[in-house]
């Protein structure tokens, strides 16, 4: 069974909103790396992602890529363009195998209109992500690259960490070096002097595409 992630679009609905939900869509099937939309682009669909992660993110100017956001089960992907009815504002890209549901626009907002409750989660939704969007705006000045990624690694730790040994907590989400310089904007190789020092402190370990977490606290004060 998948777990949905706290707090997310699908686990605020009631059943009967979920089972209506479902009624109007269909099941899609995506492999790693496949682009469900991309920046720029003019599309009528929406997606609840039902199973794996996704990324999004933009292209920078001078290449690689500005990710802003890893959704999980659980998540609405696709509504602002829906909503508002213009291009796409970032490529969403999965992280892993992943399966989700998908409405046309016509369908989401007809789903709306007859559920006006579920209209006031997206509203709290967006509000959400645009609060979370100033801070990180906010972090850029106040935060090295060392704090900005300690930041991340507290994020992904607390919604994508296991248990692992004794008290250490292993991120089961595997980005790439070159996704966390793009999430934390920083490069590469400042993104790899920071997880230096972190790893020198003895709070993390790292390896191919992995990160245990060995002390979440000290990461938490660092990140403040």
């Amino acid at each position: 069974m998948t777990v949905l992630e706290p707090g997310s679009f699908l686990a605020d609905l009631t059943p009967d909103e979920r089972t209506e939900l479902e009624r109007r869509g269909r099941i899609r099937d995506f492999g790693r790396g496949e682009i469900l939309f991309s920046e720029g682009e003019t599309t009528n669909w929406v997606a609840v992602l039902l199973k794996g992660r996704v990324k999004a993110f933009s292209y920078r100017e001078h290449g690689g890529e500005a990710l802003l956001a890893v959704r999980g089960p659980g998540s609405l992907l696709g509504e602002v363009a829906a909503i508002d009815g213009l291009p796409r504002s970032a490529t969403v890209a999965t992280l892993e195998p992943a399966q989700a549901l998908a409405l046309t626009a016509d369908e989401f907002m007809g789903f709306l209109r007859a559920h006006g409750r579920v209209s006031i989660l997206i509203m709290q939704t967006l509000c959400q992500r645009w609060r979370d969007a100033d801070r990180k705006r906010i972090e850029f000045g106040m935060f090295d690259a060392t704090g900005r990624v300690a930041q991340r690694l507290v994020e992904l730790a607390e919604r994508f960490g296991v248990p692992h040994e004794r008290e250490s907590v292993r991120i089961t989400l595997n980005l790439s070096q070159e996704e966390l310089a793009g999430w934390v904007g920083a490069s590469r190789e400042a993104v790899s002097k920071a997880l230096r020092t972190l790893r020198a402190h003895g709070w993390i370990e790292t390896g191919r595409r992995s990160v245990i977490v060995h002390d979440l606290q000290a990461l938490r004060r660092h990140a403040r």
